[in-house]
């Protein structure tokens, strides 16, 4: 039995991806931060028929990727779809934020994600099947001025799913990275910037929405997808900018 295992599925974009991958009928490894509310989303997803296992893991350690990998074959669980979705972000002025906190976005955003990968891509090569699916953003192709440290994460995201995906010809392995702008989602209030311009002008998707694109996106082999026409046009038009503009907009938009 083939499962989709789904990072940061206990709320927000991760719940809904996980719910998204349900109605499509795939069986599913869910990995969050709390055990009890990982067992709740649980409840509700098997009510629509399919297989759900939980994976209780902090995603800030650097070693989490080995836990998973090593709970998942004590279990006997193979994952042919792989969904990076956990994420976290912060707001404010880099040299005043938490270090700590700084550093356990990177693990999270790019560590995490990188092991997990590596661990369970030579499983889906060696069986010619599966697919890998990274949340990034729009974040990812400009500098981010109040939020640097997330936008620079989204950044290696896209670059690396990107290269991810030549890679992957010709193996029956694809990779996708969606690229969201701003969702609603507690995202926001936990990254400190629900008040800024970015999530206060307008143009906050849905989660479900993006869920359900993402979705389609990687079915179809997609190397990337930008949620929404006014973003592909907002996107578009920032690379005829010169940089120092496109990063002066987006400084306004972070502003704290």
């Amino acid at each position: 039995m083939a499962y989709a295992l789904i990072t940061g599925a206990s709320g927000g974009l991760g719940l809904a991806l996980a719910r998204e991958f349900a109605k499509h009928r795939h069986d599913l490894v869910l990995v969050a931060r709390r055990q009890d509310v990982l067992e709740q989303v649980a409840h509700e997803l098997r009510a629509s028929g399919v297989a759900v296992e939980v994976l209780a893991a902090d995603l800030s350690q650097p070693s989490v990727g080995a836990s998973i990998f090593a709970a998942l074959q004590a279990r006997n669980l193979e994952i042919e779809w792989l969904v990076n979705n956990a994420g976290v972000g912060s707001n404010g002025t880099f040299w005043e934020l938490d270090p700590q906190k700084e550093l356990d976005q990177v693990t999270i955003n790019v560590t995490s994600l990188v092991d997990l990968t590596r661990r369970l891509l030579p499983g889906m090569v060696a069986r010619q099947r599966g697919r890998v699916l990274n949340i990034g953003s729009t974040a990812g192709y400009q500098a981010g001025p109040f939020m640097a440290t997330y936008y620079a994460s989204k950044a290696f995201v896209l670059s690396f799913t990107e290269a991810l995906a030549s890679e992957l010809r010709g193996t029956g392995v694809t990779a996708t990275v969606s690229c969201p702008g701003p969702i609603a989602t507690g995202f926001a209030s936990t990254a400190g910037n629900g008040t800024s311009r970015l999530f206060t002008q307008g143009g906050v998707a849905a989660a479900d929405d993006v869920a359900r694109e993402a979705y389609a996106a990687m079915i179809a082999g997609r190397v990337s997808i930008i949620h929404t026409a006014k973003l592909r046009i907002g996107l578009t038009l920032a690379k005829l900018m010169p940089r120092s503009v496109a990063t002066g907009i987006a400084r306004k938009l972070n502003l704290p």
